[in-house]
């Protein structure tokens, strides 16, 4: 199906953004909408909240929409840290809930955990671990976002040292050092094969950096792309985000001229079809 046709029947995608406080949950949602306006709340109803959203003050129910992308529409859950049990009911009520809704418009279309590294032997709390033991998703994508990873450079950066690198040559192989490090470290290891992980992420991303003013989300983009089975939620997603273009433009080619292989189309329709992935700059 044409997006286009798509947007206009779906209209918005819709992501559930899990993270406790400071996890750097806003900083990539602005990134991912570009911009650094705070997004405006609108309850169940559809009517705009007045008041921002404290810590501690807030309806997993509600919307959060920026108006520089509108397309997309978030919903936020709390971390569950020890004693959290009613907040983790109400983020499975309606997780559930979503997932049973007719229409399409109206279900979660994918969910965002954000799990900081910026702590000293980061380890998986017990809340988090509750939720990829506990937490059925059905066939929600689930994406784990390891968010400030910058902060895994500075522990590189004294190991390359320590090996005898220079002050420059540490500099420039840590952020390398570091993905590849993490790549295979403990935290991978116990999230996708440990015992106690009964259902693990369809995928992860590592993030650093997002409160930077050239912040790369494209690798969040890509990832959250390759996890949608759902061929309409997948067109839907791509066509929504305007933040890496290439990855508009990678699938247009690829799923246009792949359909013209066996229905014959003239450029006119050829050229529609492709503006369709680009509803944005078209």
């Amino acid at each position: 199906m044409d997006p286009s046709r798509i947007k206009k029947r779906i209209g918005r995608f819709r992501i559930l953004v899990i993270g406790r406080a400071n996890a750097g949950k806003t900083t990539i949602l602005q990134r991912v909408c570009n911009t650094r306006e705070s997004p405006e709340i609108y309850d169940s109803a559809g009517k705009k909240v007045g008041i921002p959203m404290l810590r501690g003050e807030h309806d997993i129910e509600n919307e959060m929409v920026f108006r520089n992308n509108p397309g997309f529409v978030f919903h936020d859950s709390r971390g569950f840290e020890a004693g959290g049990e009613s907040e983790f009911d109400k983020m499975k009520v309606f997780i559930a809930s979503r997932s049973k809704e007719p229409k399409l418009k109206d279900r979660l279309h994918a969910i965002w955990y954000c799990i900081p590294m910026d702590e000293a032997s980061r380890s998986f709390t017990e809340g988090e671990i509750k939720f990829f033991s506990q937490c059925d998703t059905g066939s929600i994508a689930v994406i784990v976002l390891f968010t400030k990873f910058d902060a895994l450079y500075d522990v590189s950066y004294a190991q390359l040292k320590s090996e005898g690198a220079s002050m420059e040559e540490a500099q420039e192989l840590a952020p390398k050092h570091a993905e590849e490090s993490f790549a295979i470290g403990s935290q991978l290891k116990f999230l996708y094969h440990s015992k106690d992980i009964r259902r693990p992420p369809k995928h992860h991303v590592c993030l650093p950096n997002m409160d930077k003013d050239d912040a790369d989300c494209g690798p969040l983009m890509e990832c959250t792309a390759g996890t949608m089975d759902n061929e309409v939620l997948h067109q839907l997603f791509v066509s929504t985000q305007q933040t890496n273009l290439e990855l508009c433009i990678k699938y247009a080619v690829e799923r246009v001229f792949d359909s013209t292989k066996t229905t014959a189309s003239g450029a006119h329709e050829i050229i529609g079809r492709l503006g369709g992935w680009l509803p944005h700059i078209w």
